[in-house]
Order: structure tokens, then C-alpha cells, then sequence
């Protein structure tokens, strides 16, 4: 990874050190990363179960269902104009992700895609969440989708909102 850039990858759940997440969230999030010309920076990404994200999603949000991925900032992201690119933060300590098996498995075949596909596209994306990039309205979603489509493009994984791959 270039310079500083430092992925810290917990498995909580087995099935995830068998399916290679530690190299996974290194690629992805490094590509997030250098696409945004940062070259330092933390993160740590926490491969789970979905009973375990469960719990995390009704602690921290108060929805009491799994989830494919979470993420928690290390800062408050200032408020900016629908549809423009945040001011990223001036810390490397990015935050944190969490990401569960079971809804990644499913959601990748329900949708026909390889599952590395699925879980590098969902590392870059909780990755943008903790740069400041939300999808609360259109702009703003088609602003984070099109820096999604971006990053995936340089790791050589096709367009995730296109239809089923199958």
C-alpha cells in the first residue's frame, strides 16, 4: 500500500479469514483511498456474522436487523451542497467498518455477482461514508455512486448498479 495507508482487519467470524478479507479490505479501501489522493490514513474493518451486525446496527442506529456493512467516522463530517464531493478529513484515522457474512453472501448470489465483487464494492462504500459522502438525497447518491463506479473501475470489478451479471 502506498505510503501510509494502514488497514487493520479484525475476523470475527471465520468464513471471512477463509475468503481472503484481509486482502480484500486492503485493495479496496487502499483504491478508495488513492482515488481520493490521500496517502495516509487508518482504518480497521471488522469481518462478522450477522448476528453481530445486528447487534451493532440496533446499538448504534437503532434498527435491530442485520446489515450488510456499517461504518462509524472518526469525525463529524460538516454539512455540504447536495451533489458535491465532501471536504475530507484532516486526520488518518478514518474509522471503523464492520461487514457480515451472511447478508454479503446472499445479497452477492441474489444478485449474481462474485462475491469478492459485492464485498470490495461494500468496503469502498462504508470507505466513502467514513470520508464524508452520505446518499440522504439524489444528488448526493448519484455523487457517491459515480465515485463508487470510479473506484471499482481501477480495481477492474464492473458497475455495481448495473442489472444481475447472470
Amino acid at each position: 500500500m502506498p505510503d501510509d495507508i494502514c488497514v487493520d482487519t479484525v475476523i470475527e467470524d471465520e468464513r471471512w479469514g477463509k475468503a481472503g478479507l484481509e486482502a480484500l479490505a486492503g485493495s479496496a479501501v487502499n483504491a478508495a483511498l488513492v482515488w481520493h489522493c490521500l496517502r495516509e490514513a487508518e482504518v480497521v474493518v471488522m469481518g462478522c456474522d450477522d448476528a453481530r451486525i445486528a447487534a451493532l446496527n440496533a446499538d448504534f442506529r437503532g434498527k435491530a436487523r442485520a446489515t450488510n456493512v456499517l461504518s462509524w467516522p472518526s469525525v463529524d463530517h460538516p454539512a455540504h451542497e447536495p451533489g458535491a464531493r465532501p471536504n475530507l478529513p484532516d486526520q488518518a484515522e478514518l474509522g471503523d467498518i464492520a461487514i457480515a457474512w451472511e447478508t454479503c453472501r446472499a445479497e452477492a448470489e441474489a444478485q449474481g455477482k462474485p462475491f469478492d465483487h459485492h464485498v470490495s464494492h461494500l468496503l469502498v462504500h462504508a470507505v466513502l461514508h467514513l470520508l464524508g459522502y452520505d446518499h440522504e438525497n439524489d444528488p448526493d447518491a448519484e455523487t457517491m455512486e459515480a465515485a463508487e463506479r470510479s473506484i471499482l473501475q481501477t480495481l477492474k470489478i464492473p458497475d455495481p448498479y448495473q442489472e444481475e451479471m447472470r
